[in-house]
């Protein structure tokens, strides 16, 4: 029995139909839910990667994580950086990674300088005052808390004494991200729109008041990293 051919057109109909319409769901995304499947990647990047051995072995003890997916640095003779980042919280009580808070990094610089680059980072808030600082507002690291380069490949034995500990990657011609300086605030906008009402850092992170489901894969990459299933 042959099939109708209005059948066959049909099911064309369909199939094209749903071609093209999950590339428009993937864009009709937020810009913060863009960010968050964003440093999805980046975390996923930094765990895969051998050469990130201190950080494997360190984030068990990690209070927080910043995560980065892109921090741009441009500059001939005059210079700076910027990005936007997510933080999620362990629960000291359960565990729990609470989270994202969302912040910004921006830093400006003087020397020589020529090209851009691109650079993703990861950092590992290690002190409570590291977390404190995350939590009150706008804050300078190498200031207000002491920021260092995480140690990578054969030095990454080597022990490390700072409020955070900070790893990046990056393909461009500057030799690593120097984060001294570098001024981290709240972004009190973006924590709104994503969760569609007014929520402090602390609504999110300590108290747990609010919780969006697109994050739930960020979080559970970062619980697993850190031991926490």
């Amino acid at each position: 029995m042959k099939t109708p051919l209005k059948y066959h057109a049909s099911l064309a109909l369909a199939l094209f139909l749903t071609v093209a319409i999950l590339p428009m769901a993937a864009e009709a995304q937020t810009d913060q839910e863009k960010l968050v499947t964003a440093a999805e990647k980046t975390f996923d990047n930094f765990v895969r990667d051998p050469d990130m051995k201190w950080l494997h072995e360190n984030i068990a003890n990690a209070k927080a994580v910043l995560i980065a997916p892109a921090i741009a640095k441009v500059g001939f003779i005059l210079g700076g950086s910027g990005g936007r980042a997510v933080l999620l919280m362990r629960d000291v009580k359960t565990g729990n990674w609470t989270g994202p808070a969302f912040y910004s990094l921006a830093t400006g610089s003087v020397g020589f300088q020529a090209g851009v680059e691109v650079s993703e980072m990861v950092t590992l808030v290690m002190t409570a005052k590291g977390v404190d600082s995350l939590l009150a507002g706008s804050f300078k690291l190498g200031g207000d808390a002491s920021v260092a380069a995480g140690p990578v490949g054969a030095g990454a034995k080597q022990s490390v004494q700072s409020d955070l500990v900070a790893f990046s990657r990056s393909k461009g011609i500057y030799g690593g991200l120097n984060l001294d300086g570098t001024v981290v605030s709240r972004s009190e906008e973006w924590n709104k729109t994503y969760y569609k009402q007014t929520v402090s850092t602390r609504d999110i992170l300590v108290t747990q008041n609010v919780k969006n489901p697109q994050a739930d894969t960020l979080r559970k990459e970062v619980a697993t990293a850190a031991g926490k299933k």
